[in-house]
């Protein structure tokens, strides 16, 4: 099993990071806030900062949320391309005809495989069924990945 690496590197981005989300954050709280010096009042003013409030927490939680759901998504088609090009590279053959017999999850599981039992497992999977946990098992020389998002 390779060691893992010890480097831990954050990212920003900074029209997410320091715009949008605080921008959405201060909006979250200061309707909040608006909104319970007037809860209780059946009025206008009471029901416009309930709608306000609740709008910016949920365009909050949707941003946080959109922001994780596309970098998955990114990395979900740049490990697929990584287990193309490492068969590839170990079989001199494309994965392509065999992916439409994999799920994403046994082309992911795969990933963590050494190159001497790519060919093989990618095989088992596709012949077996097997799931993700069940390649994972059988990984001999396993490569963990410490970059995943």
């Amino acid at each position: 099993m390779a060691a893992k690496p010890t480097k831990n590197t954050l990212m920003f981005y900074p029209w997410h990071h320091f715009v949008l989300l605080p921008a959405a954050l201060i909006l979250a709280i200061y309707g909040v806030r608006r909104y319970l010096t007037v809860a209780g009042d059946d009025s206008e003013i009471s029901r416009l900062w309930f709608t306000v409030a609740a709008l910016a927490v949920v365009g909050l939680g949707v941003l946080l949320m959109l922001r994780q759901h596309y970098a998955l998504t990114l990395q979900d088609r740049l490990l697929r391309l990584e287990v193309r090009q490492r068969y590839f590279e170990v079989t001199g053959q494309s994965l392509r005809p065999l992916e439409s017999q994999l799920k994403l999850g046994q082309i992911l599981a795969l990933r963590f495989a050494g190159d001497a039992e790519l060919a093989e497992l990618t095989q088992a999977a596709i012949r077996e069924n097997l799931s993700s946990k069940d390649i994972q098992a059988r990984i001999k020389d396993f490569h963990f990945d410490d970059m995943r998002v």
